[in-house]
């Protein structure tokens, strides 16, 4: 995935980034509601995949603010022109494993890709990690079994600034409906106005189905 790497004398976050660096917890989440009525509309009128809809919608909301495309090895900071998505797929055993779609603008070429990539998934064996030297990724997963109000993700180490978005129970709203969405991102690159930039771009992105 091409990047550019960000020069450390002139980044106008360099201070903060140095600064959220030092944290043994430097991850921040953040949980909202977001409608998604347009979706259940597309959902019966056309069979439109609610897993697949979300992770295009939420893969929307990641690219739409830089610093959600920002990620940092040691002190080399690197700004990606788009990042992809990492679903974790579940199985008919209840396990899972991870799947890995690059991330369209174009919302039915994404989703001819992603059912490709997550049946191909199904078919195959073991938890699937990325194995991967990119960091140009975010991981997304769903826990449509709760309308949860708040959440935090499994980080391996303080380093990983990775983010992750999930998803919950899409509930009845009014004449609509509506489901949480939570998003974790590492402070040293990110904010809350960042996350807030996903939300509104995710929103945008639901709104069109």
């Amino acid at each position: 995935m091409a990047g550019t790497l960000i020069d450390l004398a002139t980044w106008d976050r360099a201070e903060t980034f140095r600064f959220f660096r030092g944290f043994q917890r430097p991850h921040f989440a953040i949980t909202a509601r977001v409608d998604v009525t347009a979706l259940m509309t597309a959902r019966r009128r056309d069979g439109t995949s609610l897993f697949r809809a979300c992770l295009w919608a939420l893969g929307a909301g990641l690219n739409a603010a830089p610093e959600l495309r920002t990620r940092f090895r040691g002190d080399t900071v690197t700004l990606y022109d788009r990042i992809d998505v990492s679903p974790v797929v579940s199985m008919p055993d209840d396990s899972f494993r991870f799947a890995y779609i690059p991330w369209d603008p174009d919302w039915r070429a994404f989703d001819r890709e992603a059912e490709a990539r997550i049946a191909e998934v199904r078919e195959g064996s073991g938890l699937n990690p990325d194995e991967s030297a990119t960091d140009a990724v975010a991981y997304l997963s769903a826990v449509p079994w709760m309308d949860f109000t708040a959440l935090t993700n499994a980080m391996p180490r303080p380093e990983d600034n990775i983010p992750r978005a999930t998803w919950g129970k899409i509930v009845p709203k009014g004449a609509g409906h509506d489901m949480a969405v939570g998003i974790e991102l590492h402070h040293a690159i990110a904010d809350g106005r960042h996350a807030g930039a996903f939300f509104e771009a995710a929103q945008r992105a639901f709104d069109g189905f």
